[in-house]
């Protein structure tokens, strides 16, 4: 078992680690027990039934928090002649095609979250094994691949946004940020809200037993609180209708 420090022991004595916490009084409560002196990220975890070796069965989506995250969000596009100056005139703080692809081979990576036109995925590619292990290949099924110049506004406009994509890990668990520790309780409700909703349509059809097994949230640094599954998936069914 790891070791916590005074501060954490201090904020678990406040925690039912026994009750599953309504979503409002969960993060009430994780505001108050959090200790850190930075502005903490807000983390959602939930556990799924899925079976990650099957790959019908496996969970990649985005959603757009409606408060987005608290982070400022710097985005790349792969792109060349109109569509890289469509880019920057939508706010794309880097872009471009062969000089981009050999900074990234050269070790830089000073950017949140990528886009590529679709004429540009043969260098793209490239890049796999570079990006993919971060997190910032582009990728259809994220949206974050493009056929026209038209398109590149708004995917920029959602990423800096709020918009974040998520995806099972190996075990089937599923990790995600929801907002900082700063954000009222109502914002972060929101965007909990959202995730979860998002999270429920993302279900594969094949899976067999309960989807969603449990819910939690945190601050990076406090505990976790378990939510009440039924409640929460219920409550962000309703804000999404």
């Amino acid at each position: 078992m790891p070791k916590h420090g005074k501060k954490f022991r201090a904020a678990l004595e406040k925690v039912d680690l026994e009750k599953q916490y309504g979503a409002e009084d969960a993060l009430t409560l994780i505001k108050e027990v959090a200790y850190a002196n930075f502005d903490e990220t807000v983390e959602v975890h939930a556990r799924t039934g899925i079976d990650p070796r099957q790959a019908e069965q496996a969970v990649r989506t985005t959603v757009t928090l409606p408060n987005g995250t608290g982070k400022v969000v710097r985005v790349l596009v792969f792109a060349a002649g109109e569509g890289e100056r469509v880019a920057l005139d939508a706010g794309a703080d880097y872009a471009g095609s062969d000089d981009i692809v050999q900074q990234i081979n050269g070790g830089w990576l000073e950017f949140d979250a990528a886009i590529a036109m679709a004429d540009q995925m043969g260098k793209v590619g490239g890049l796999g094994k570079i990006l993919g292990r971060k997190g910032l290949m582009p990728n259809p099924k994220s949206g974050t691949v493009v056929r026209t110049a038209d398109e590149l506004p708004n995917v920029i406009r959602e990423l800096k946004g709020g918009r974040v994509e998520f995806r099972n890990d190996r075990t089937g668990n599923i990790h995600s940020v929801i907002g900082k520790k700063s954000f009222t309780v109502e914002q972060l409700k929101e965007n909990l809200y959202a995730f979860v909703d998002s999270l429920n349509r993302a279900k594969p059809s094949g899976i067999k037993g309960i989807y969603l097994q449990s819910l939690s949230v945190s601050t990076a640094m406090g505990p976790g609180l378990a939510l009440d599954v039924a409640s929460t998936s219920s409550e962000a069914e309703a804000a999404g209708a």
